[in-house]
């Protein structure tokens, strides 16, 4: 009886879903630009280079005349409206003038059998401490080279920077600025399962960069975000009941005693 009373339903409204959607361009160009000219010598280069806007597209936040988004606002909006397989992020003060479409291509594709599980990548960043790699260029024919690519690392510069749109990155809500939001998606990409690589994919950044009172800045709330988020903490349930940790001391915090300790000092806040 309920089965024939579900049949007459009208059900028109319910959609299906399996695989992701077919992504409707190659490559999405994000950037977010205070310069229009010099962006539009960025787009320029990037159509030379081949990345044509058959299937391609172009997406900007224009904070020439007024602030609209800071990096990882802006980060988010083009991350969450983008269409293509590749999401670039790039500085709106390169130019593809070197390497073209078909040098990346061929670089995306070693990475892909090397790691399918990547999710971001670059063309200069750290894979630990005093292992800084890059492959970039600067005006004046200034090219600079360092490391074995493609290279897994752990952060990324922020000039050029190729997400894969299945991934389903995003920037951290809780910081803000213009700098270190590379490595801010290198380790939330790694919080999601994925893996970041620089790759030798060579273009001209017109600028060296510059570490100024915002970056640090940027440093130090980076970091209280991160020391707070890997901290020991006991995590409850609704069912279970276990300590997060990534010491090799964490027995001492894991012993029952230990529990019942964090249990009764729970018990006073809630009666307080």
């Amino acid at each position: 009886m309920e089965s024939q009373l579900y049949a007459c339903r009208e059900y028109d409204f319910l959609k299906k879903i399996e695989a992701a959607e077919r992504p409707a361009f190659s490559y999405s160009v994000c950037t977010l630009t205070t310069n229009i000219s010099e962006y539009y010598e960025m787009v320029d280069s990037f159509i030379q280079a081949g990345f044509g806007t058959e299937d391609c597209e172009f997406l900007y936040i224009d904070n020439s005349a007024h602030h609209h988004a800071d990096a990882y606002t802006g980060i988010n909006w083009f991350l969450a409206q983008a269409k293509g397989a590749y999401i670039i992020i790039c500085h709106q003060d390169i130019l593809t003038d070197k390497d073209i479409r078909a040098d990346l291509e061929t670089k995306l594709e070693e990475l892909q059998q090397l790691d399918s599980n990547w999710a971001i990548c670059g063309n200069a960043g750290a894979a630990g401490p005093n292992h800084i790699v890059y492959h970039i260029s600067y005006p004046n024919d200034i090219f600079k080279h360092k490391g074995n690519f493609p290279l897994k690392v752990s952060a990324l510069d922020e000039n050029f920077l190729i997400i894969k749109r299945t991934a389903m990155l995003a920037a951290s809500s809780n910081l803000s600025g213009f700098h270190l939001y590379a490595t801010d998606l290198c380790l939330n990409a790694e919080l999601r399962g994925f893996t970041s690589y620089a790759i030798d994919f060579n273009l001209t950044h017109k600028s060296y960069g510059n570490a100024d009172q915002s970056f640090k800045q940027s440093r130090r709330n980076l970091l209280r975000k991160y020391n707070h988020f890997f901290r020991n903490r006991w995590i409850q349930t609704p069912s279970a009941v276990f300590l997060l940790s990534g010491s090799k001391l964490r027995w001492l915090y894991a012993n029952p005693a230990a529990l019942f300790i964090v249990r009764m000092l729970n018990g006073v806040k809630k009666r307080m």
